[in-house]
């Protein structure tokens, strides 16, 4: 699997994902409902594509964020 994305995105996807854990655990903004399981999936789906420096939908639309 090719890296399509560069460290400053890496690192904003992984600062996002904080936030949202922040947020759905630290606080009592998004309950428990619809929008605590949405905020989890999407941090666990940053964290991952952070760490492996490919994100899915950067492949379908052609664009790269890292230096070749």
């Amino acid at each position: 699997m090719t890296t399509n994305m560069g460290k400053i995105d890496r690192g904003l996807r992984l600062a996002i994902a904080a936030v949202l854990l922040f947020i759905a655990f630290g606080t009592t903004v998004l309950g428990s409902g619809i929008l605590f399981w949405l905020a989890l999936i999407v941090a666990a789906v940053f964290t991952v594509t952070a760490f492996v420096g490919n994100c899915p939908l950067y492949s379908i639309i052609g664009f790269k964020s890292c230096q070749d």
